[in-house]
């Protein structure tokens, strides 16, 4: 087994692995043994049987044989990915990513090395070492991965110490921050006893001059209300009798209007000027009745 680079660890565990197969495989072919002796049991108790009939046992065989290979199958793929999410599992603790080669699964070289470890090594009993409880994967001791881990907790730790340092560094100025808050606040407190009184005085005379401000600024602000609506009802009886005139002004405007349209049309350059038009008017459809008698496709 040292062609595979195991150690006795892991080459312990191939061992309980592959002997959990085999007594796996010694039971599935004894159940395909015990298919065909129950047919022998069960169906060749006559001399002479039809082609027919042989054929009937056959395929009944066939299918019951089919069924146990193929549940046998089914189980040893789940079985392996039972295993497989055993290692992986173990590895993620560890932070490692495992990779598996497909095309390595059908190397006859190392197939055939397994099996002749099976043949000889796995036979004897005294080379192995029974684990009563369950098994684990144990940490790796050696260089590659667990030299990049050891470096990263070192680094960890490194950087542990600093931020407990640096908390205590905080710890130390936020006690230095609530010993002077204390003393502000005493000096505070000191500070209102002695001038209680007195700014407790000047603030109710400011609330009372403000008292009288807001009165009189309250005053004037009715006052402005009541002139703003005086103003308001002028405005709005000007602007009625503004509009009152605009409109009379326009209704005489358009009587004007009138009044001067009817004078210019009773003006002989009116007459002359609609006359002209008006024979405009005919050689112009004389005109395109020529054209449409010499071009009627225009």
């Amino acid at each position: 087994m040292a062609d595979f680079g195991f150690n006795e660890h892991h080459q312990n565990e191939v061992i309980n692995y592959m002997r959990f197969a085999r007594s796996k495989r010694v039971l599935r072919l004894k159940t395909i043994d015990s298919c065909f002796e129950e047919l022998k049991d069960s169906r060749l108790v006559e001399e002479t049987f039809t082609v027919d009939e042989v054929r009937q046992m056959l395929d009944g065989l066939q299918v019951v044989v089919r069924g146990e290979v193929e549940m046998e199958l089914i189980n040893t793929a789940h079985t392996n990915v039972l295993l497989l999410r055993q290692l992986f599992s173990q590895a993620e603790k560890f932070y490692l990513r495992l990779q598996s080669d497909i095309s390595e699964l059908e190397n006859r070289d190392l197939l055939e090395q397994v099996a002749e470890f099976e043949k000889t090594d796995f036979k004897t009993t005294n080379k192995i070492n029974q684990e009563t409880s369950k098994p684990k994967l144990a940490p790796l001791n050696e260089g590659g991965v667990s030299e990049l881990l050891n470096k990263e907790i070192t680094r960890l730790q490194e950087e542990n110490d600093k931020l407990k340092a640096r908390l205590r560094t905080l710890e130390s100025q936020a006690m230095s921050a609530l010993d002077e808050k204390t003393k502000a606040e005493r000096a505070l407190k000191d500070l209102q006893k002695v001038q209680g009184e007195q700014q407790l005085a000047a603030r109710s005379q400011e609330i009372s001059c403000l008292e009288d401000t807001v009165a009189a600024l309250k005053g004037d602000y009715e006052r402005s209300l009541t002139a703003t609506a005086a103003s308001q009802k002028d405005l709005q009886e000007n602007l009625i009798s503004a509009k009152h005139d605009l409109l009379r002004v326009q209704e005489q405007l358009a009587m004007a209007e009138k009044e001067l349209e009817k004078k210019f049309q009773q003006t002989a350059a009116y007459r002359n000027m609609k006359e002209i038009l008006t024979k405009k008017n005919e050689q112009i459809k004389d005109i395109r009745k020529r054209l449409q008698r010499y071009e009627p496709n225009e």
